[in-house]
């Protein structure tokens, strides 16, 4: 084998700023592969670990025939240069020349007596959610080029082929069995070319460090983004195709998700649009903002029911955030590209989904209700709960249904009159008027000081001591300043009186454990039956800071740190944020990943949770929602929390 490795020189935007990209191949003697495939764009060192599961597969069309049986020879002439001559059959040749230079790899194809070529990655998702941004998904799924291949932590690549070749390409994945195919077909002519990119630096100043004025030097403000930006990508995972395309338990490709071979779920791709809102276009051609529209466009178009109720993964529905997020969504995709026409398309769409939730306040007291009652002890598998925090039995009056409704009211309100439709604007206005009215007086708790998660339909108050219930509250703008500044300064003495202190994994879900009755229960009559956290005492202590029952999910953390931040605290945002991102700079697990490890699948083991000691309880493994943190480092930043939730101040 040959080893191919260049250690670049530094972006240029950047020199003196980041490490040196690193692109690490290596070749196959006895055929035409890659063995090994890797980078590390910042600079590190995870370009050791190989992001292939096994050797790349060729294979050329010949008189309609794929033919796999190829004979090649290989030469080295240098370092930076291999050259196989592959034969197919009696007739047919293919010249594949690989070299590399300054961190980048460029491939040429020439053939003879062939139709077509067809070279395979095969990614191993066990050491990296590794996915594809293409400049464009075909309508049978397919992909065209340039793209970006995207590694989590690793760093993000773009390739490109010759100017007019005929490419296509596909993603394919098994989620049973960990793997992602990145599979490219194009002419027997053809030459492409892999080069490192990365994101530009948001256009608002960034301070260097958490305790100093936005106004410092762009040098120390380029090296906080950098800090930032090896982790800002991991949010976003465009699917593999996987799955029986026919079952609910699989996915389309392309539509953002959990990670590149896990769910598609619409509860929460407000974040994923959040976060877009502020990323510039990686590479010329591509947009993330195409891909938060496309993942918009499926689940309002293909997943929502004739009521009007938006499913929320598989075939579940009775979370109303299903219906709440993708409004948020379509909100942060026109602000932010001025889309008017796709909005023009879609507002009738938007509209339906939204007066679904309006439906849900079935006492008309300005709250929605959801389909569960939230009583005590009524929650039992294969049930789901009333959100994507779909272990925790909450329902009936739900505050964190109720906090994405109003800022998804609020959203529509602004996208109505983009359109010129002011009575309709004004209707999602006073909705959210209403809303307002009522979140504060029905969901406050006197004996603690702060909002339960909720009111079930019983009368009963639900607190659970939650810093995310809490702190989104006051983000979007539900808690008056005053109130907003006594509640976190309440949750921050019970985390001290707790005694947590794992700042580096963000902060617990809930301080106080869940009781029994207040989590998801095995399916009656089958108590082995696994739900992941789940409690057997009645207190909920038995597994309290595992999963739901106050674990640590690392995405739940943007909305406590932002609160802190608006509330006039930034000491206390300071440390669990400092905490966080030196977490995500150092990298903790085998694959370089702080909040990621790789694609797992298997409860405890994944790393979007985690208990107060450190140790994993997720299943995940890549859970794409963990990296909204990073929006903390944008979001303590008062104008730039004004361009995000403007609908909502």
């Amino acid at each position: 084998m040959i080893s191919l490795m260049l250690f670049a020189l530094a972006w240029p935007a950047f020199s003196g700023a980041l490490g040196e990209p690193v692109l690490r191949i290596e070749t196959a003697a006895n055929n035409p592969s890659l063995t090994f495939l890797s980078w590390d764009t910042e600079g590190g060192g995870r370009a050791r670990n190989n992001l292939l599961r096994t050797p790349s597969t060729l294979r050329i069309r010949v008189k309609s025939h794929w033919l796999t049986e190829l004979t090649s020879e290989r030469e080295v002439p240098d370092e930076a240069h291999v050259r196989y001559r592959i034969r197919g059959g009696r007739e047919a040749s293919l010249d594949w020349r690989v070299s590399v230079e300054r961190a980048t790899m460029d491939m040429t194809f020439n053939g003879k007596d062939c139709e077509r070529v067809q070279l395979t990655f095969p990614f191993d998702a066990r050491m990296a959610a590794t996915t594809v941004f293409p400049a464009e998904w075909n309508a049978d799924g397919s992909l065209k080029l340039p793209a970006i291949v995207s590694a989590p932590d690793f760093g993000q690549v773009l390739i490109t082929a010759s100017e007019g070749a005929d490419v296509t390409g596909q993603l394919l994945g098994s989620r049973a069995k960990h793997t992602v195919d990145f599979v490219l077909e194009f002419p027997p002519a053809c030459n492409f070319h892999l080069a490192p990119v990365f994101l530009p630096m948001p256009l608002v100043p960034l301070a260097p460090k958490l305790n100093l004025e936005a106004s410092q030097t762009s040098q120390y403000n380029e090296s906080l983004w950098c800090d930032v930006r090896r982790g800002w990508f991991n949010i976003f995972q465009p699917s593999a195709r996987w799955g029986d395309q026919g079952r609910p338990f699989s996915a389309p490709p392309g539509i953002l998700s959990n990670n590149v071979i896990s769910d598609p779920v619409s509860c929460l791709i407000h974040l994923y649009a959040d976060q877009a809102f502020f990323t510039p276009d990686a590479a010329p051609g591509i947009s993330l903002a195409a891909h938060v529209r496309r993942t918009i466009d499926y689940w309002i178009t293909e997943r929502t029911r004739p009521t009007g109720e938006v499913i929320a993964y598989w075939d579940y529905g009775d979370m109303l955030d299903a219906n709440a997020s993708p409004l948020i969504a379509g909100w942060d995709y026109v602000e932010s590209t001025n889309d008017t026409a796709w909005l023009a398309k879609r507002i009738d769409r938007l509209e339906f989904i939204a007066d679904y939730l309006a439906k849900r306040d079935t006492d008309a007291d300005g709250l929605v209700e959801c389909t569960h009652s939230g009583n005590y002890d009524t929650l039992f598998a294969p049930a789901r709960s009333a959100s994507a925090y779909d272990t925790i039995n909450a329902g009936h009056k739900d505050a964190y249904s109720n906090t994405l409704t109003y800022r998804a009211w609020r959203c529509l309100a602004d996208l109505e009159e983009k359109v010129g439709r002011h009575q309709q604007s004004a209707r999602y206005s006073q909705l959210a008027d209403r809303l307002k009215v009522q979140f504060f007086k029905t969901l406050y708790d006197p004996s603690t000081g702060w909002l339960a998660w909720w009111k079930s339909e019983d009368g009963e108050l639900h607190n659970l001591a939650s810093p995310m219930i809490n702190g989104l509250a006051i983000e979007y703008g539900l808690v008056e300043p005053v109130r907003a500044r006594e509640i976190l300064l309440r949750l921050w003495k019970k985390i001290e009186d707790v005694g947590f202190t794992r700042f580096d994994l963000g902060v617990p879900l809930t301080l106080v454990p869940v009781r029994r009755g207040d989590y998801l229960q095995p399916k009656r009559g089958d108590p082995a039956s696994s739900i992941c956290g789940a409690p057997e005492r009645e207190d909920g202590a038995d597994t309290f800071g595992k999963y739901l029952n106050g674990g640590c999910c690392v995405s739940d953390a943007v909305h406590f740190m932002t609160a802190l931040y608006m509330a006039g605290l930034p000491d206390k945002a300071d440390i669990i944020l400092n905490a966080m991102l030196d977490r995500q700079r150092r990298g903790v697990f085998p694959n370089g990943g702080a909040f990621q490890n790789g694609v797992v699948d298997l409860y405890p083991r994944g790393a979007e949770f985690f208990d107060w000691q450190g140790n994993t309880c997720g299943y995940e493994g890549h859970l794409t929602y963990s990296f909204s943190f990073l929006q903390t480092v944008l979001l303590r930043e008062p104008q730039l929390r004004q361009r995000l939730f403007r609908p909502v101040f």
